[in-house]
């Protein structure tokens, strides 16, 4: 009879899904994992499978716990062009770590097609979710209404996941916010 897990599996994820963050996953070595984890190597394989498997996992999980906070800042926003902003504006936030999905679409997809899909279907549901609140913003007279909701907002994607690269490439703080500022302002004006 198997013995009963002694470690809380969400915490072991966020451990190992901050190793590879910091460093990416081809730099992230087995004992990189144990060590981040506190399992054995048995144990870690025993419940997660192999090192892609486990990495697979952490991406799942941050994509899915990032639309739900994307969906809920955007919800939540009092005027939907808000919402819009804010989500601009977090690629300024980003700094030295980026975006997980962003750094890790940048090192793996063109080599690693699990990837590869898993990035597309990250990027178009978050596409869906800025569509939607780009008509909201159209409803609400913030935005013209010749605007095309889905291409708007892969623009804004876009600028966004540029403002994440910019972060990561080092450009200052203080430069890199006012240069998401300047898009909000250019790109969300009315």
């Amino acid at each position: 009879m198997a013995r009963p897990r002694k470690f809380e599996e969400q915490q072991v994820l966020r451990d190992v899904r901050d190793q590879f963050w910091a460093v990416g996953y081809e730099a992230t070595s087995l004992d990189d994992l144990v060590r981040a984890s506190g399992l054995g190597k048995g144990s870690l394989y025993g419940a997660f499978g192999d090192k892609h498997k486990l990495f697979m996992r952490t991406l799942d999980d941050y994509v899915t716990d990032s639309c739900a906070g994307l969906r809920q800042s955007l919800d939540e926003s009092e005027r939907a062009v808000d919402g819009l902003r804010g989500f601009l504006l977090a690629g300024a936030a980003s700094l030295r770590q980026g975006c997980y999905l962003a750094n890790s679409t940048t090192e793996l997809a063109a080599t690693d097609s699990e990837v590869a899909e898993r990035a597309r279907k990250a990027y178009e549901d978050i596409v869906e979710l800025i569509a939607a609140t780009v008509e909201r913003a159209q409803r609400e007279g913030d935005l013209p209404g010749g605007i095309e909701p889905t291409a708007f907002a892969r623009t804004l994607q876009t600028a966004q996941q540029g403002l994440v690269y910019m972060g990561r490439s080092g450009l200052p703080a203080e430069q890199l916010a006012g240069v998401a500022q300047d898009l909000a302002d250019r790109l969300l004006r009315a």
